[in-house]
């Protein structure tokens, strides 16, 4: 497995022990389809969704802030079995939600990730201890992280993120012989 390593990234992913995704973008390709009655429709990818599965069995806390506010980010949280008290929407200013998160489990902002992919992820992204952006992050978000994957979001990006952080504290290779046995 090859990475796109920037400035920091190794030595800040052996210290994460949480990581907080964006979901328009990241968690998605970005697209928001629509029905003639308004309803809203997203494609989440099932190998990322293992992925944040895989942090949570690794004992590496996951959350999410999003500025928009959506049903299906619910359902999929529930699917994934996520925290519903880490599930943020509706947070045009994703500072807030950090700020809440930071008490919530009492972890340093060094002890968190953040993977984004836009410009309303950098108040946040600017203020952890490894910012991540996805491959077709814009140029802006990019030049701000210290991560930057190979897939985009929507497409392996998050499963990828998630593999690098456990391949960094060691725990990769133990998990993936629990699926042999």
């Amino acid at each position: 497995m090859s990475h796109t390593i920037i400035k920091k990234a190794p030595d800040a992913a052996k210290q994460i022990k949480l990581v907080i995704f964006d979901v328009d973008g990241v968690l998605t390709d970005g697209k928001l389809f629509y029905d003639n009655n308004g309803d809203e429709y997203k494609a989440f990818n099932a190998k990322d969704g293992h992925g944040l599965q895989m942090l949570e069995k690794a004992g590496i806390a996951v959350a999410i802030i999003t500025g928009r506010q959506s049903e299906l980010v619910n359902h999929r949280a529930a699917n994934l079995n996520l925290s519903p008290h880490m599930i943020y929407q509706g947070y045009s200013d994703k500072r807030l939600a950090f700020k809440d998160l930071l008490e919530k489990t009492g972890l340093s902002a060094t002890q968190i990730a953040y993977v984004g992919d836009d410009v309303i992820d950098l108040p946040v992204m600017t203020k952890v201890g490894l910012p991540i952006a996805v491959y077709d992050a814009h140029w802006f978000v990019q030049k701000h992280a210290d991560w930057i994957s190979q897939q985009r979001g929507g497409h392996g990006a998050v499963r990828e993120i998630c593999e690098m952080l456990l391949e960094a504290q060691g725990k990769l290779d133990f998990l993936l012989e629990t699926y042999l046995k």
